[in-house]
């Protein structure tokens, strides 16, 4: 397959963390939101069920595209899980689950799993793997608790928490890539694209100082 032909990159997440993850790296991405059950997949490990959620994902999209013979199409699909206490958390259920979970959180650590699995649609390639961050929450107080929870923004969130949002300030430190906390690790998708023999350059697009006109770079 020619490495000229325009590259189109569909992420198959609803997640706009995710999409302005790949915009702010210049990549700009198509969207298809899976609609996967994730509570069909059962296991143990945090790694292996991101890993087979966002296989899952990009499998459902990739069903429902329609490539053009003029582009060479990519699927990326992404899940993301906290390891917390031998725990794995994904969305709380409701607030009262999230404020619980921030009760126990408080003053510790967790790890957060984030599965990608990325996939050539014409050649028929994939790759895929978990990119793994260990995040140390502030000790905060139950008025901070309860003040986060009321806004929302854990309830749609693996783990209960942003670092890229609202909960930035209830996260000390972390230990890895920041990006795979927010959903899509940059450096885990430049080693997946090489693993196809894609350079992360060829998803560069620039937008002229401006306007929104999206220019190929190259």
């Amino acid at each position: 397959m020619p490495n000229s032909m325009p590259l189109r990159l569909v992420l198959a997440s609803a997640s706009p963390a995710r999409r302005k993850i790949l915009q702010a790296a210049g990549i700009e991405t198509d969207v298809l939101v899976s609609g996967v059950d994730e509570s069909l997949v059962v296991t143990e490990r945090a790694e292996d069920l991101c890993l087979e959620l966002a296989r899952m994902k990009a499998q459902a999209v990739l069903t429902r595209l329609r490539p053009a013979d003029d582009q060479r199409t990519l699927v990326i699909g992404c899940d993301s899980v906290l390891a917390f206490d031998g725990e794995i958390l994904g969305k709380p259920t409701d607030a009262a689950d999230a404020t619980r979970r921030w009760e126990r959180m408080r003053g510790r650590s967790g790890v957060l799993h984030s599965g990608h699995c990325l996939i050539d649609v014409a050649a028929g390639r994939r790759a895929e793997a978990v990119a793994s961050t260990v995040v140390h929450f502030a000790d905060v107080s139950d008025d901070e608790i309860a003040t986060y929870v009321g806004t929302g923004e854990p309830l749609a969130v693996a783990g209960a928490f942003t670092i890229d949002g609202l909960g930035g300030p209830f996260v000390e430190r972390i230990e890895g890539d920041p990006s795979t906390v927010i959903g899509l690790s940059l450096p885990m998708l430049r080693r997946l694209l090489a693993e196809l023999d894609i350079p992360i350059t060829d998803l560069w697009t620039k937008i002229a100082p401006g306007s929104q006109t999206v220019e190929l770079l190259g």
